[in-house]
């Protein structure tokens, strides 16, 4: 994505972290235990708030943000280890994770089904698996102006998509999911899942 995107990302996810996101994020993370898998782990804002957690695997395709998370390492309670790897194809092998972690990233993954797919794949039978993400709006008239700003607003935002729905495409993978909460009239939710499968 680049240099420049990777610090104005981290900016601003440093004031919203600082004013909305960062409770809703440490009551997901709480509950991350064992060893965990964190999908794009972008700039490391998670890295501090792992409490339960045994050990962590953050995955980022972008060397960018992956210097930027290298600095918040030090601020982290628990291990973790950065790997430069891409969501749909994972280099760890079947069954390995307790809990995996995605936040703010399932708008920006390109192929999305096969990431979710990658997933199962790597966590254990009845694994937790958490998101929280920003997807298409319930309400009609916000719907259609996310898919009319979407085009421009991918471009400029390194791939984000406004339009993505993430509840349903986690249904259609086969992960059960088990809570949602949402917020900002239904831009945000979080989901707590179990993998279901063998």
């Amino acid at each position: 994505m680049g240099k420049w995107f990777a610090a104005v990302y981290d900016t601003a996810m440093k004031g919203l972290e600082e004013k909305k996101f960062i409770s809703i994020r440490e009551r997901l993370l709480e509950k991350a235990t064992g060893r965990v898998l964190e999908i794009g782990s972008g700039t490391g804002i998670n890295f501090p708030l792992y409490k339960n957690a045994e050990k962590v695997d953050a995955i980022e395709p972008d060397p960018h943000m992956i210097g930027r998370s290298e600095l918040r390492l030090a601020d982290a309670e628990v291990p973790i280890d950065i790997h430069q790897q891409s969501a749909e194809k994972l280099a760890f092998p079947d069954h390995t994770f307790d809990s995996v972690v995605a936040t703010l990233v399932f708008c920006t993954i390109p192929d999305s089904t096969k990431a979710l797919k990658e997933i199962i794949r790597v966590s254990k039978p009845e694994g937790r698996i958490m998101f929280f993400e920003h997807v298409k709006m319930p309400q009609p008239p916000l719907a259609k102006m996310q898919e009319i700003l979407n085009p421009a607003w991918r471009k400029i935002c390194g791939g984000c998509n406004l339009n993505r729905e993430t509840l349903v495409d986690i249904q259609n993978a086969g992960i059960r999911i088990d809570k949602v909460d949402s917020y900002y009239n239904g831009l945000f939710v979080t989901a707590e899942c179990t993998n279901t499968k063998e």
